[in-house]
């Protein structure tokens, strides 16, 4: 289909809609490859229709000699795209030219991009000089970087909310009695100047801010560009910049992205994110700046039932370096804070210097997160999955917790002593493992595990199968001490168990 796609142009057929389909072919690599095989020295063609009369045409073979990504295209890119009247087109050369190195043509984007900031634009242009704006934005960007905020802002008073386990925003709490902290129903919420004593607490999953002058924002009816605008103006008005100034070294501008959690469809709160962006670069004369692949700050909106959004601030200058050594990962792998949350639940059956064992280590997290709850004494970590245990061995070594690795199906597995704590992620369903396969794996690891847990030793298991877990426990060996639900949605159910004497 690309040979006739291409024969057609070169007869002057049906142009616009040839290069459509064209377009659309070389999205697969073999056809591009193909393409540019069937064009041999043939640019010209290519290059005679950016000039051509047809806007479209223009716009679509910018977007295709983008995909060819052929090097000399770039200057007659650059050219047609400093002659181009028609905004709608102008994007399109943008798009293409980002494929290339273009770094030769920063000065002419960065005249262009202070001219269209300046301006005032027609409502009818208004959408495509936005568009053009973010494109001119993001490929500086690119080339040049953000300048890097350094937060300075532990000892500011700080109003935040760690968000937690809704069923266990307790344990949060209670590691926080220094601080002015209260339970709400998505964690934890305190005011503080020592973001230093918070930080190291490892059953949050996240840390957000809260300016006091402006904890909600009011939606007034309209449509969504009006919504978009209200929204920014509020923002704009609130203390953010001076927030953002105090808890930073360098002076602005402070990137941004917007993420917004509503009952709206992906269409419309694209819209309202993107018109709030647009608004908010203004109103704040360039200090905050909207970006959706360089920032370091989010305000995230959160709809609440009186259909208005709290507003809070995600700062990524306050780097969250907790479980900074888990670089490698399994679809399986447990997540790091799951597991602080689980062991810090199990605390109490839990003894400094125990010997502990993880028959199904993954990639080490279980094991490294018990280290850091308290002292142990000899630690194994077994996996029948090389590339887990290989994964397992790097992550550990970024902390200053030992474990030994053993690559060994558990099932196989002998040791001179039995271990006082036995803690794992058991194997699930999913991908190659069904259901009946893991019944199986239940039932040979209560018999298993028994050989290798003291009497009256601790059981630490999160299951993601918890009737499994049920119906094959061997009662007469082990009693269920407490259960918890650590996920709903992922369905992941945590079990303290002691192995009878």
């Amino acid at each position: 289909m690309v040979r006739e796609y291409l024969e057609k142009i070169k007869e002057n057929v049906d142009v616009r809609q040839n290069l459509i389909a064209l377009k659309g072919e070389i999205k697969e690599t073999t056809k591009k490859h193909a393409l540019l095989y069937a064009l041999g020295n043939q640019w010209d063609l290519f290059y005679n229709l950016l000039k051509d009369k047809d806007p479209k045409i223009r716009k679509n073979i910018a977007q295709i000699l983008g995909r060819l990504g052929e090097k000399e295209s770039l200057p007659k890119l650059f050219e047609a795209y400093e002659k181009e009247e028609i905004l709608f087109v102008k994007g399109a050369y943008l798009s293409a030219i980002r494929e290339f190195d273009y770094r030769e043509y920063l000065p002419t984007f960065k005249e262009r991009l202070d001219f269209l900031s300046k301006q005032e634009n027609e409502a009818e242009e208004e959408k495509h000089i936005r568009e053009e704006i973010k494109e001119l934005k993001e490929m500086i960007l690119v080339m040049e970087g953000i300048k890097k905020h350094t937060f300075t802002g532990y000892n500011e008073m700080s109003k935040i909310i760690l968000l937690t386990n809704r069923n266990f925003q307790k344990i949060t709490l209670d590691q926080m009695k220094s601080h002015r902290a209260k339970i709400f129903n998505a964690g934890v919420m305190a005011k503080t100047d020592n973001l230093e004593e918070i930080l190291p607490i490892r059953t949050y999953s996240e840390l957000l801010f809260v300016l006091e002058d402006k904890t909600s924002l009011v939606v007034k009816e309209g449509k969504i560009s009006e919504i978009a605008e209200g929204l920014a103006k509020q923002i704009a008005e609130s203390s953010l910049l001076e927030f953002l100034e105090k808890r930073h070294k360098e002076d602005g501008p402070y990137y941004f992205r917007i993420e917004c959690k509503n009952a709206m469809d992906l269409k419309q709160k694209s819209m309202l994110t993107r018109g709030m962006g647009y608004a908010l670069e203004k109103l704040s004369m360039g200090k905050l700046q909207n970006s959706t692949s360089n920032y370091e700050i989010e305000l995230r909106l959160i709809e609440n039932k009186e259909g208005n959004y709290n507003f809070l601030i995600k700062l990524f200058t306050l780097k969250d370096q907790r479980f900074s050594y888990r670089r490698k990962a399994l679809s399986t792998s447990v997540q790091p804070v799951n597991a602080a949350l689980l062991l810090e639940l199990a605390r109490p059956y839990l003894t400094e210097g125990a010997q502990v064992l993880d028959p199904f280590c993954g990639v080490g997290t279980m094991l490294v997160e018990r280290g850091k709850l308290m002292d142990a004494g000899d630690m194994y970590g077994i996996d029948i999955f090389g590339k887990g245990i290989e994964a397992a061995r790097e992550n550990t070594s970024l902390t200053d917790i030992r474990v030994n690795y053993i690559n060994r199906d558990f099932f196989d597995f002998t040791h001179d002593y039995p271990f006082d704590e036995l803690i794992t992620n058991m194997p699930r369903v999913m991908g190659q493992k069904e259901k009946k396969d893991i019944i199986q794996i239940y039932q040979k690891f209560w018999k298993k595990a028994k050989e290798h847990v003291k009497v009256n030793g601790i059981l630490v298991i999160l299951s993601y199968d918890k009737d499994i877990l049920k119906q094959t426990l061997r009662n007469e060996w082990y009693t269920v001490l407490k259960e918890y639900e650590i996920s709903k949605k992922e369905g992941a159910y945590g079990f303290i168990i002691e192995l009878n004497s």
